[in-house]
């Protein structure tokens, strides 16, 4: 599968194979295997994480669901997401352009519309309508847009669960 249609499915459905905000963090794991830490909570605290397959990062709640979901698409020469989730290797090539995003979109039936609130100086970024999705695009000087990201957005839920001193599932 190209890396065009693996994004479009996913600002589409909102889901990246079992990944989707919300998802139960034992349930990413179970599919994808255990993933790199890419930055524990802040002020000591165990929890919310960012983990990483590759440019795939998750943040994950203290009460283990997946609350936002990023591809990282900048300042590389290929994307790789887990081929459990992508197809194939899992490695694409990087610089997607904004016209060839667009086609994708719209090749997939995935209606979008440019998002005023993070477009400006050198960026510009899309909503996908069905997921919410966001696409960001960077501009370089006299060139095209270049895709940076795509982040699926937690719903900013108010987390009941109980903040441990000494949590017994601190392990990712």
């Amino acid at each position: 599968m190209e890396m065009l249609d693996v994004l479009a499915r996913m600002v589409k459905t909102g889901r990246l194979g079992p990944v989707f905000v919300g998802a139960d963090w034992h349930d990413v794991t179970a599919a994808l295997g255990e993933p790199r830490l890419v930055l524990a909570g802040r002020r000591n605290r165990k929890w919310p994480r960012l983990f990483g397959y590759g440019d795939l990062e998750l943040s994950v709640c203290r009460c283990r669901k997946v609350s936002l979901v990023c591809v990282q698409t900048w300042q590389q020469d290929a994307v790789e997401l887990p081929p459990a989730v992508a197809g194939g290797t899992g490695t694409f090539p990087a610089g997607l352009r904004h016209a060839d995003v667009l086609a994708a979109l719209d090749r997939a039936g995935c209606p979008w519309e440019p998002y005023a609130p993070l477009t400006f100086g050198d960026q510009c970024t899309l909503v996908a309508t069905p997921s919410g999705a966001h696409l960001t695009f960077w501009i370089p000087e006299g060139e095209k847009p270049v895709l940076q990201g795509v982040a699926l957005l937690g719903d900013g839920h108010d987390c009941q669960a109980p903040r441990l001193r000494q949590d017994p599932e601190d392990r990712p």
